[in-house]
Order: structure tokens, then sequence, then C-alpha cells
């Protein structure tokens, strides 16, 4: 089945204690994206400005990435962010972040794209996730990405996006403040119950926690990985491994889900071991079954 992603292509600078990289690639549709596409075809839509390098595109190269939907706008600048790290890596501390084309209208999704099967919202205004959902016709799953800023700032627009999609990803910070309950499963459960099939809640080193509707919960921890370098793109990272293999399955039961999950933290597990999408270079769907079939082992006790 076919995977739509819409999200930023950026221009990304990375400071952590493992060292710093200047003007590399990032963004949350390229992390998802080449995640994803170990998995499954992968329809990317976004917009970058004419300072983004040609270099960059290479990425995308011999995988199953239809790019159709980039747009590269003449007169335009490609959204920049710089963060840094410290101590446990466990949040970014943004220096610097520059708008630029994603301030500007939305892409317009290809007509070839509008009928993909799984819709992957990646974090960006709600109001504008609504306007790209809009274009597709009759998704089989849509799932929407958030932060602390939307929630905080377009809260009405993010109420209003729920209404369309089927599901959500966010972090145990932003559940907490989405809902008000420190409970985290209480959490969970309450924002399911604003009309969504399921809510998957990221806990970075702690791992994921997916709730249904009718109220169904699984727990899984983190891959434990001590090669941490840089942690930029884990999130989106984990998004596409889920979503890509959901779309592989063609499928979102329960079962099926907590497979997806599995797999979306395995995936991230490789990415943060180099810095951008350097790992990728290295790394293949081998070494993520690989890292899912030893994750598996690790869950089962007597």
């Amino acid at each position: 089945m076919t995977l739509l992603v819409t999200g930023t292509i950026a221009i990304d600078s990375i400071i952590t204690p493992f060292g710093e990289l200047e003007s590399c690639l990032g963004g949350s549709a390229t992390y998802f994206s080449v995640a994803a596409g170990h998995f499954t075809w992968v329809f990317l839509v976004g917009a970058v400005g004419e300072d983004f390098p040609e270099d960059y595109l290479k990425i995308f190269d011999g995988r199953p990435i239809d790019t159709t939907g980039l747009e590269k706008r003449p007169g335009s600048l490609t959204f920049r962010w710089k963060g840094s790290y410290a101590g446990a890596m466990n949040e970014a501390r943004t220096l610097d972040t520059q708008l630029n084309v994603i301030a500007e209208e939305p892409p317009t999704i290809p007509e070839k794209f509008r009928h993909a099967d799984f819709v992957f919202l990646a974090n960006t205004a709600p109001d504008v996730q609504l306007k790209l959902l809009r274009q597709v016709k009759s998704p089989q799953l849509s799932m929407a990405d958030t932060m602390n800023y939307w929630i905080q700032n377009n809260r009405d627009d993010l109420l209003k996006l729920i209404d369309h999609i089927d599901s959500m990803v966010l972090n145990d910070t932003e559940a907490r403040m989405f809902t008000g309950q420190d409970n985290l499963i209480t959490a969970a459960a309450d924002i399911v119950q604003m009309g969504l099939e399921f809510i998957v809640i990221k806990k970075g080193e702690h791992g994921t926690l997916l709730m249904t509707k009718d109220k169904q919960c699984f727990v899984l921890p983190a891959y434990p990985t001590a090669d941490v370098k840089d942690p930029t793109g884990a999130g989106d990272s984990f998004a596409g491994g889920m979503m890509g293999y959901l779309a592989a399955q063609n499928a979102f039961d329960l079962t099926t889900l907590k497979k997806a999950i599995a797999y979306g933290t395995v995936t991230a597990s490789l990415v943060i071991e180099d810095f951008s999408l350097r790992r990728w270079h290295t790394a293949a769907r081998p070494d993520i079954d690989q890292r899912y079939r030893q994750l598996k082992e690790m869950m089962q006790f007597k």
C-alpha cells in the first residue's frame, strides 16, 4: 500500500557532546520518508528554497520514495533549524529557527498522490495539516504529529484537525499538556475519547505507550543502545518505521499496531547512532529486522 507524508525538508545545524555538524540534511518528512522507505513505497510532499543543495537529494536515490511532490521554490529559502543537546540528550535546545519556505503556502499534493492509502501529517501548524489532508481522497488511516507550541497557541485548530484524523503521535510532555492530566494513562484515554482510533505516546528513552479507542493498552521499552550521537529525527524515524510497517501490512488492528511500534522503535534506535541521516548510508532493512528480533527476545520471560 502507498504511504503519503507531508512535512518539512530542512537544513539543520546540530551540536551534541559528540561533535558539531553544520548545514546538514534534516526535516520531519525527510527522516520519516527514509525510515518508512525500508517497508513500503512513500510519496513525499514538501517544499524547499532555491538554496537547498541538490546533493542532499541523493539520500532518496535507490529508495522507494517518490519525490514528485517536493517543490523547489525560486526566490525562497529553505527552513533552517539549529539546536544543541547536552547531558542525557533527552531534549534539544533550539538555538535558531528560520521558517523561510514553511511560512509560505503549503505545497500542492500531486494528483497521483491523492489516493494514498495511509497518510502521515508530520509536525507543522494544525491548520496547514488539515489543509493538506483535505487534498487526499479517502485514506484508510491518517495520523498527525504535533508539538507543545501548537498545543499552547493553536489548540482550537488542533481540535478541529482531530475531528478529521484517525490517530495521533505525540510525546509524554505534550500529552500531559494537552489534557492537563499528570497520569499518562489517563491522558492517553482522554485524547482517544476525542474521536481517534488510537494514540501513540513517545516516552523517549522510556519507550512508547499505545492506547486504542476501546482502551486496550500496550507499552514497549526503547531499544537499549549506548551509541547515541544525535537524537535529531528520532521521533520522525519512529513514526516512519511504524507507519511504513502498517502500510506494508495494509492493516492497523491491535496485533499489527504492536508489531509496528516495535519496528518504529528499532528504526529510531539506528538513526540516532550518527549525525543527521548518515546512519542510513550503512544501515538497511536487515539491521532493522535483526534489532526487531532482539527486542522481541528481550521482552520474553517466564
